[in-house]
């Protein structure tokens, strides 16, 4: 048995309550497998769990059966902030529904993560006014790469260009999402990225639970101080890309 085996083993040993138990060998492989440390949510349960978990986080949740229900929606939440326009992250998800269009007829003005292609070109200054974009615009679109149940987090990783200047540097965050992305626990999350090659070649990722909000020495809680100060997780049904 190795030192840190021991070490484990003496702490199992003292978890017991019995102190004479404490000389007692204990082979490592009696002991019960460890199981999740909170019960795995139902397939079925997965959405209404998530949705419960946003409320608790302050996150808005909102579902869209057709593409044509999309402006309403961005409408309702940009409402009097549309003229400083939004910032799209390089989602595929976005692509499909093709928001360029939709803020388009909204006569909302927006920016979009330059393609390699453009930085290539410009050497640096596109993603510099990117960048200044996202400070000044009026909200962050992206998509996710999970959207995760049991904490009411949104996970999105570097993987997808501009997403996490995008998610974080605007006052509005707004999120789109599909039900084959919401899964129960972070060990799946995590068995996601490993299976897609994980979250290595430089990838970071970003997990978002909630707006941002801080507490100061007499707890008075204050929202969209290190980031936005609201957040919206939009579940996108597949009807919207199927265009019925």
């Amino acid at each position: 048995m190795s030192k840190s085996d021991q070490v484990l083993s003496a702490i199992r040993r003292a978890l017991t309550g019995d102190p004479n138990r404490a000389s007692m060998p204990v082979e490592l492989n009696a002991l019960p497998p460890l199981g999740p440390v909170l019960p795995p949510i139902k397939p079925a349960e997965l959405v209404p769990r998530l949705e419960q978990e946003l409320q608790k986080v302050a996150v808005a949740a909102h579902r869209v059966q057709a593409r044509a229900e999309i402006p309403e929606l961005l409408g309702r939440i940009l409402d009097r902030d549309r003229a400083a326009g939004v910032v799209l992250s390089r989602n595929p998800l976005l692509t499909r529904l093709d928001l360029r269009s939709i803020l388009g007829e909204l006569d909302i003005p927006f920016w979009t993560w330059p393609s390699q292609a453009g930085r290539d070109r410009m050497s640096g200054p596109a993603d510099s006014g990117y960048r200044d974009r996202c400070f000044s615009a009026a909200a962050g679109i992206t998509g996710v790469d999970f959207a995760l149940a049991e904490s009411g987090s949104l996970v999105l990783s570097s993987a997808t260009e501009g997403a996490q200047l995008t998610s974080l540097a605007p006052p509005v965050h707004i999120a789109f999402y599909l039900r084959s992305q919401v899964v129960g626990s972070l060990e799946e999350v995590l068995q996601g990225y490993a299976s897609s090659g994980g979250s290595g070649d430089g990838r970071s990722v970003v997990v978002i639970t909630g707006t941002s909000r801080t507490a100061d020495i007499e707890q008075v809680l204050i929202r969209g101080v290190h980031g936005p100060r609201e957040v919206h997780a939009v579940l996108v049904e597949a009807s919207c890309l199927t265009g019925s």
